[in-house]
């Protein structure tokens, strides 16, 4: 469908929709006809067509990690509505940030690239794997090699000096949270190492999600003290050995394990993971009023920023997948994705157009809310509605055509070895690495003002 022919079809749903989209959940025309509206609006954050600017990128204040997430629920856009509108515009995108090394390691970037950032761009591509998108060509990265090249440079820096483990928030020393080991990052790690165990049947991948797991339990990061109920916390800091935790409690967070142990259970068929996946879905209860998804830590205060207003999208995502990938979950993940769904549908009655979307889903229409994140969440939880509609993720083994290198990132990057391999020379030359740069921005800047 070429943007033209998106425009005139626009047109005539404004016509046709006063101050809310008419949504009819179990209607695949009206979800199509709702999420076109709410994707055309995710997009004119955009501006990586527009002269002199990034490609890949979204308007400021919005940040590179959100950019990952935002082609991700573009991705999903083209998968569970089957609308390639923007197939061409993703496709570049995810090629343009990339990295000379191929592992979403952007010079324009990595000055304040966090672990978290990286792993964004690594679940756009690890999807694209698992949903055939089209592959690029020959001479291009490949969507598996993208995403095993995020694994190896991320499991690369596990901490073992502080807290006995652990990835560290930022990824340089000079930036603010390069002390704190926090669970997106880590809960990161342990969902790329699923999927990736999945995909390839690399059970090494397996033992690392292990490793992760175990590690983000022992300092109490994960927390299972009621039955059948476990929390996700946020973080600690490494001056007291990572003892103090941080107690908020995030969306994301939550799906990245829920999402993480559903993939793991659907590749191993333990029971182990069975049960975690189980109890990780009964306790994301606490992220949902009258079944409808809300941002427990600052949505009620009004004081979520501009990072929390996108969360809900990619706890939609990670529900969706679960449902895909454990029958049992599948009653409870749609009642809540549908009201769900149909609130979003009314807060996304907004803005000059009447259909901007807001941040609260039970509000009963627009609450004045709007942004990339408001926009990417609301179309994540509409076309994961049809998640039982299409293909689960694919393998390598049922369909998946992607393909990748075990050793993706490291040929050309002194700061890894063998993948899932480190030793304390990897994490000597990281050190290096990060003197080097400091000294080069440090000599720039004197230049400067010489």
């Amino acid at each position: 469908m070429k943007v033209s022919k998106l425009f005139v079809s626009l047109v005539t749903l404004f016509c046709s929709v006063s101050q809310a989209l008419d949504l009819d959940i179990d209607s695949l025309e009206s979800l199509q006809n709702a999420t076109a509206l709410v994707a055309y609006g995710l997009m004119d954050y955009y501006t990586g067509l527009q002269y002199g600017e990034a490609v890949g990128m979204f308007a400021s204040p919005n940040y590179w990690w959100q950019a990952g997430g935002a082609w991700g629920s573009i991705l999903d856009y083209w998968f569970y509505m089957q609308n390639d509108t923007y197939n061409d515009m993703l496709k570049q995108a995810l090629l343009a940030q990339t990295g000379d090394n191929y592992d979403y390691m952007p010079l324009n970037q990595t000055t304040t690239e966090g672990n978290d950032d990286q792993a964004f761009w690594g679940f756009a591509v690890m999807a694209a794997a698992e949903r055939n998108f089209t592959n690029p060509t020959d001479e291009e990265p490949q969507w598996l090699y993208l995403a095993q090249a995020v694994f190896n440079t991320m499991s690369a820096r596990w901490d073992e000096d502080s807290c006995g483990g652990g990835l560290r928030w930022q990824i340089f020393t000079w930036n603010s949270g390069y002390d704190y080991k926090n669970s997106v990052s880590n809960a990161a790690l342990f969902h790329l190492a699923a999927r990736l165990a999945r995909y390839t049947g690399n059970d090494t991948y397996t033992e690392w999600a292990e490793k992760v797991y175990d590690w983000m339990q022992d300092i109490d990061l994960l927390i299972d003290e009621e039955p059948n109920q476990y929390y996700v916390y946020d973080g600690a800091s490494i001056d007291e050995n990572c003892s103090d935790i941080v107690k908020y409690q995030w969306t994301y967070n939550q799906g990245l394990m829920l999402g993480g142990s559903a993939y793991l259970y659907n590749y191993t068929e333990s029971e182990v993971w069975h049960e975690r996946t189980k109890n990780f879905l009964n306790s994301s209860g606490v992220f949902f009023n009258n079944s409808v998804m809300y941002e427990a830590a600052c949505q009620g205060g009004n004081y979520c920023n501009n990072d929390q207003r996108s969360f809900k999208a990619y706890f939609s995502r990670f529900l969706g997948l679960t449902a895909q990938l454990v029958p049992e979950t599948r009653d409870n993940i749609l009642t809540l994705l549908k009201a769900s769904a149909l609130g979003a549908a009314e807060a996304c009655s907004g803005g000059t157009d009447g259909h901007t979307c807001g941040l609260n889903w039970f509000y009963g229409g627009w609450d004045g809310k709007y942004g990339l994140g408001e926009q990417m969440a609301a179309l994540e939880v509409m076309q994961n509605v049809r998640c039982l509609d299409r293909p689960a993720p694919y393998t390598a083994n049922t369909g998946g055509s992607s393909i990748g290198n075990p050793a993706a990132g490291t040929e050309q990057s002194p700061t890894n070895l063998a993948p899932l391999t480190i030793t304390k020379g990897d994490q000597a030359g990281a050190g290096i690495i990060t003197a080097v740069i400091g000294i080069t921005i440090i000599g720039s800047v004197v230049w400067l003002i010489i």
